[in-house]
């Protein structure tokens, strides 16, 4: 009868005398460093750590953040309200609703002066390890990329349901739209997933069906909806003017935006389905599956050594897969290089080898008709030096780059040969190339693209295996019909009064020159007369037997400056040069003295003619 109560009490003794003892292993246990009151270190000491340490500041009379959050409650950013996670690269997040792995709040970088209600993740796993997530932590979510608050912006879950983003003025930012749908809390799950729940616990809104550029582990990517890259690292504003990923009922697509948008890669899918059933993709256990309402029927594997957390579409268009770390680039692993990315070497551009850029030439090296946006930053893309007019269609025509293959994969015409592909962008006022391929050497049935907006070509090798054989002919405009934008158009003007007036003086100072010779010499002067005097013999003048090679180089020189084809005029320096005799004036010279260009003015955004120029700006420096 007293055996139970004697295991009780000995039971008992073990727990106090086990609280109060300290067990010591060969290996001993490290000792977290002391930090100041009221920091605490996360994840907790006694697990091992790597990466950047995160530290998590909680104001004087403030509570840990729960994650949940109920009905009329209001969060005001500023230090003194908010607890904060500071991270080691200088970003911060002042945390709403809190769990192990990720944090809901006002989240900064930098100087602070602009903040994103948004998520991220604030802890990275990886086997026997916990780290501070490396360089900035990831946002996956935010609810105003496009619209960020300033410090004192309020945050109010409403007693209707809603919740609400003001900025600092008052100003309403962002809201879930809920009020009156019988929301009762709100709660940031261990996926991520901030819910508004109502009083069964149903979900009643969901950030996960609002994705901006990441698809977390466990979060679904329906049909239509889009992944959206962020301008930069630290700059979270949607980058909508460049790359897109969509889901469709024909499969996974990425786009670059354009008019209309070009595809640089698919993934087909073949299922069949009802009106009613959805596709959608989820990040699932290691890869990026394709379901069917609920099967299964798809999937981009995914190699990895450690849990798959999320994917990301990047400012340049990659799709990755993070673990911790970049587990895979899956389009540029799987599919294709770099060099095949529409924006790889920006726009009208030619991408070579390892992301090697330039622009396009023409046969003729004296004739440039794209130049480098930035030359000390060649994948910014390269420029028309004359803009594509529809006013002037008959005086374009192509520069051929063989050996060069586009990104899309969308035809605008099949089986036809290279001619009628020319001939279509041609007639096509928003041509800006033809793109034409074609197998084996039946050049006569191939696949004809024709781009609005000319992005990144590629430069491919060829060999006795390649079959495929792709060209392109871009379409430009010859230099005469240029019609510069209007703040370049001053510029032109001056720079043409300038170097006509350099090479007026450059003329005076020759015909002066010939003046003082012909006073130096008065006594053949005076012989002028001897030749008006009926039956003398023909004189000849010593002047124009010994400069008349000269004045001939000199109308040689003016006739190459007013060249119709003003591309086609020399520089300043060139004409110093054809002075002293180092290089000499071309040949084939297409000019005309009594031919003008047009001034054109822009007005609101359209251009009208003007007054001709006159003859003092008709050449200039190029």
């Amino acid at each position: 009868m007293r055996a139970p109560w004697i295991c009780s009490f000995f039971f008992a003794f073990f727990l106090i005398f086990s609280s109060n003892t300290e067990f010591h292993s060969c290996s001993q246990k490290t000792n977290p460093p002391v930090l100041p009151n009221p920091y605490f270190r996360i994840p907790s000491p006694l697990m091992p750590v790597s990466g950047p340490v995160i530290y998590v500041r909680y104001p004087p009379n403030t509570l840990q953040p729960l994650p949940k959050a109920n009905l009329s409650t209001t969060w005001t950013n500023d230090e003194s309200s908010i607890p904060s996670i500071n991270f080691t690269d200088g970003s911060r997040i002042r945390v709403i609703l809190d769990k192990e792995k990720f944090a809901c709040g006002f989240f900064c970088f930098g100087n602070c002066t602009s903040y994103l209600f948004a998520i991220v993740i604030k802890i990275s796993y990886s086997p026997g390890y916990i780290f501070g997530t490396k360089g900035n932590p990831t946002v996956i979510w935010s609810a105003n990329r496009d619209n960020s608050v300033k410090e004192g912006a309020i945050l109010n879950f409403t007693a209707a349901g809603e919740l609400v983003l003001h900025d600092v003025d008052g100003s309403i930012v962002w809201t879930t739209n809920t009020g009156g749908k019988s929301t009762a809390g709100m709660n940031l799950t261990d996926k991520g997933n901030l819910m508004l729940f109502d009083g069964y616990n149903s979900m009643v809104w969901q950030s996960f069906d609002h994705p901006t550029d990441c698809l977390v582990a466990g979060q679904k990517l329906l049909q239509g909806q889009k992944l959206i890259p962020s301008v930069s690292s630290t700059n979270w504003m949607a980058q909508k003017d460049s790359y897109y990923l969509q889901l469709t009922d024909s499969g996974l697509f990425a786009y670059v935006q354009s008019n209309p948008p070009q595809v640089y890669y698919k993934r087909l899918i073949n299922v069949t389905k009802t009106n009613k059933e959805r596709i959608y993709i989820e990040l699932l256990n290691g890869s990026l599956c394709f379901f069917n309402s609920s099967t299964k029927f798809d999937s981009i594997d995914i190699p990895q050594e450690i849990p798959l957390e999320y994917t990301k579409l990047m400012p340049d268009g990659h799709l990755k897969a993070f673990g911790g770390e970049m587990v895979a680039d899956l389009l540029t692993e799987y599919d294709f290089g770099d060099c095949s990315y529409p924006l790889a070497c920006g726009r009208n551009a030619i991408c070579s080898g390892d992301v090697q850029c330039s622009c396009p030439k023409s046969s003729s090296p004296v004739t440039e008709y794209f130049r480098a946006v930035d030359d000390s930053q060649p994948n910014k893309g390269c420029s028309e030096v004359t803009p594509l007019t529809c006013n002037a269609t008959q005086d374009q025509h192509f520069i051929e780059l063989k050996n060069i293959k586009y990104f899309t994969y969308t035809a605008n015409m099949e089986h036809v040969d290279m001619e009628t592909c020319k001939q279509a962008c041609l007639n096509n006022c928003s041509c800006k190339a033809a793109i034409f391929e074609y197998l084996g050497s039946n050049s006569s049935s191939g696949y004809c693209d024709l781009p609005s907006e000319l992005f990144s070509m590629t430069n491919f090798d060829v060999d006795a295996n390649n079959q495929v054989h792709a060209s392109a002919f871009i379409k430009v405009q010859n230099g005469r019909y240029k019609s510069p934008k209007r703040k370049n158009h001053v510029t032109t003007i001056l720079g043409s009064t300038v170097g006509s007036l350099v090479l007026l003086v450059i003329l005076v100072v020759v015909f002066t020159k010939f003046i003082g010779q012909k006073e130096e010499v008065n006594g053949e002067m005076e012989e002028e007369y001897l030749d008006k005097v009926p039956g003398m013999p023909t004189r000849y003048s010593k002047d124009m037997q010994e400069h008349g090679t000269e004045v001939v180089e000199m109308m040689k020189v003016v006739s190459w400056c007013l060249q119709i084809d003003y591309t086609k005029r020399p520089s300043m320096s060139s004409v110093v040069k054809v002075i002293e005799g180092v290089m000499d004036v071309e040949s084939n010279l297409d000019y005309n003295f009594l031919w003008t260009i047009s001034m054109q003015k822009i007005t609101n955004g359209y251009e009208k003619r003007s007054k001709p120029m006159s003859a003092s700006i008709l050449s200039g420096p190029r």
